[in-house]
């Protein structure tokens, strides 16, 4: 009885176009627009981002975040924009209409407008006129309020809202893990260190005395997604990563997002790959389906970046090629391309070379699957021929690679043989190994860099602007 009681308070998993709120809570432009029709009479808050004063009538454009080009207000009495400047926050009572204008399908007739916070037109440093991106960093506190970064922030909301929905239809288990963390995932080294401000004593080491061993900042949760897998058969995170990478290139942050899998009793790497290019086009669709207008700002001028959006939604099955026939195909293409590094077997795939897979050749999405041992980290699966492992890179065009994964070396007596080649500190993955002593399962897994996701479908050159606040080599404001 008590579970039929539960069953009839269930909703659905939460549209993303739904506006009920009422809990007094001021409404956004975009609720405004949709549940009202023309000859309401509502109030709206936001923030201007141009106003234009005539004689015998004035115009701002007012915005608060929620739609891509805000609402349009048409003052018939000059004299209530008398005050207004771009950057000014304002509440307006008025009337809706529908508009004349090509770029929206109602307007706003102002009858009383209140300003809530001025701003100095003379300092404000957002006008009207185009601001590059480099400059748009700059003033990292003020820069959401421009329509680049605007739409950038709708479409991480909303490209979380589809991960989070693609893995809750396919029943994986959202689960935390760790930001500090006592290993290196990745084996690279390039962890950032925690240290306490607070020493004991003297001569107290700094990196040690709070945990009593070195603790790093986490590259990734895959380890402890595992796990997690020796318990529920799927597995995901949406966390935070660091990595103390010093490239300067617009694709590399030390502060970033991943989206990581995990999946007990997966023996084929091609049924990995069909949930990763299943959850890449369930997620495009979804951005797709609700927020058009913010994709189509990117893409519009844009129209490679519109055919790639296209093939990304496409039921037909993405390209997939061996890393040995990548190898090759670059080494053909090589005297036409112009490499300045050498292809070669055996040596991991520079980023010149992954922009021509993905851009020149395949131009779209591909998986390079089955890298050498060798260049790979120590819990992949080695295939068969003795030289590589179970695992996949997919390429895209932009951010060059966007998601990596592989099958789990799930053997307890090969695993530890692997971690003892590589060297290892003795016992510090005992925890790990002994994971394969107690019901180990054949599994896989993959992880998704957010930002370069989110970096593919709006052509932007720099990850930093993928993401609020930035963080890099020499730069952490704020």
């Amino acid at each position: 009885m008590f579970t039929r009681r539960l069953l009839l308070l269930s909703r659905p998993y939460p549209g993303q176009t739904r506006f009920t709120s009422t809990l007094g809570l001021s409404p956004t432009i975009k609720s405004v627009l949709a549940k009202n029709s023309s000859g309401t009479d509502v109030k709206i808050s936001g923030w201007i981002r141009s106003v234009r004063q005539q004689k015998r009538i004035a115009f701002a454009e007012v915005s608060d975040g929620s739609t891509m080009r805000g609402i349009q207000v048409i003052m018939d009495d000059p004299q209530l924009a008398t005050g207004l400047s771009t950057g000014s926050s304002v509440e307006i009572t008025g009337t809706l209409a529908d508009s004349p204008g090509r770029e929206q399908s109602k307007e706003l007739q102002a009858k009383h407008i209140s300003i809530i916070g001025s701003a100095d037109p003379e300092s404000y440093p957002l006008q009207k006129k185009r601001h590059t991106l480099e400059f748009l960093r700059e003033i990292g506190y003020l820069r959401p309020r421009s329509q680049t970064i605007g739409a950038v922030m709708r479409l991480r909301d909303q490209a979380e809202i589809g991960f989070h929905k693609f893995f809750h239809e396919n029943e994986f288990v959202k689960v935390h893990t760790p930001a500090l963390t006592a290993n290196d995932c990745e084996g690279g080294g390039e962890t950032f260190s925690v240290a306490t401000d607070v020493p004991k004593g003297v001569g107290a080491d700094p990196l040690t005395e709070f945990f009593g061993r070195r603790v790093n900042l986490t590259v990734s949760g895959q380890l402890h997604l595992e796990v997690l897998t020796g318990a529920f058969k799927r597995v995901y995170n949406f966390n935070q990563s660091f990595r103390a990478e010093p490239s300067q290139t617009g694709r590399h942050l030390s502060e970033f997002w991943m989206v990581e899998a995990e999946c007990a009793f997966m023996d084929k790497l091609s049924t990995l790959m069909d949930v990763e290019e299943a959850m890449v086009r369930s997620v495009t669709q979804n951005l797709l389906d609700n927020s058009a207008a913010d994709l189509e700002f990117f893409a519009k001028s844009n129209e490679p970046l519109a055919k790639l959006i296209k093939k990304l939604v496409d039921p037909a099955q993405y390209a997939r090629v061996s890393y040995t026939e990548a190898i090759d195909i670059l080494q053909r293409a090589e005297s036409k391309a112009q490499f300045q590094f050498k292809p070669q077997w055996g040596q991991g795939l520079q980023s010149e070379h992954e922009r021509y897979l993905a851009t020149t050749h395949f131009a779209g999405p591909v998986f390079v699957t089955d890298y050498p041992t060798q260049i790979k980290p120590f819990y992949m699966l080695a295939n068969p021929d003795g030289r590589t492992v179970a695992c996949m890179d997919m390429l895209v065009p932009g951010p060059c690679e966007l998601l990596g994964g592989s099958l789990r070396e799930h053997d307890y007596v090969r695993l530890k043989q692997r971690i003892h080649e590589l060297g290892f500190e003795d016992g510090s993955l005992d925890w790990y190994v002994g994971l394969r002593k107690y019901g180990t399962t054949p599994h896989g897994g993959f992880g998704v860099g957010f930002e370069r996701f989110l970096q593919m479908l709006t052509g932007l050159e720099s990850v930093r602007d993928i993401i609020p606040f930035p963080r890099y080599a020499g730069r952490c404001q704020y």
